[in-house]
C-alpha cells in the first residue's frame, strides 16, 4: 500500500506540473480534476493503511509484495488483494509527532485536496 502511495504522489506532482504549464481552458481543468483524483485516491490508500495500523489483523501473513502480485495475477484480481493489507502493511516503521507515515500521507493528500478545491474555487469565483 505505501508504493500505490507512491505511485499516486507522483501522479500528484505531475498533473500539478502539467496544470501550472497548460494554458487556461479545458486542459487546465483535466488537469486539475486529475490532482484531485490522483490526491483521493492516496489519501484513500492512505486511510486504510493507517486503519490497518490501527487496527492489526489478527493473523499476519506477509503474503506476496507488490510486484509479485502485478506480475502473477491478471489486475482485476490483484488490485484486491493489495487493499486487503499484510502484515507488512499494518507494521509501523517510525513515528514522527505522533503520526505514521500513513498518517502523514494522509494529511498531506487531503491537503492537497483542499488546496486543489481552494484554487479552483477562487477561479470560478471571477
Amino acid at each position: 500500500m505505501c508504493i500505490v502511495q507512491r505511485y499516486a504522489l507522483v501522479g500528484v506532482a505531475l498533473l500539478s506540473a502539467l496544470a501550472a504549464v497548460v494554458p487556461l481552458g479545458f486542459s487546465r481543468w483535466v488537469a486539475t480534476a486529475g490532482v484531485a483524483v490522483a490526491a483521493g485516491f492516496g489519501a484513500f490508500v492512505a486511510a486504510r493503511q493507517s486503519w490497518l495500523q490501527w487496527y492489526p489483523p489478527e493473523v499476519l501473513s506477509c503474503g506476496r509484495d507488490f510486484y509479485g502480485m502485478i506480475e502473477s495475477f491478471p489486475l482485476k484480481r490483484a488490485v484486491p488483494m493489495i487493499f486487503k493489507g499484510s502484515g507488512d502493511c499494518s507494521k509501523v516503521d517510525w513515528i514522527f509527532l505522533g503520526l505514521t507515515i500513513a498518517n502523514w500521507s494522509f494529511v498531506s493528500f487531503v491537503a492537497v485536496l483542499v488546496l486543489t478545491g481552494l484554487l479552483w474555487w477562487q477561479r470560478t469565483a471571477r
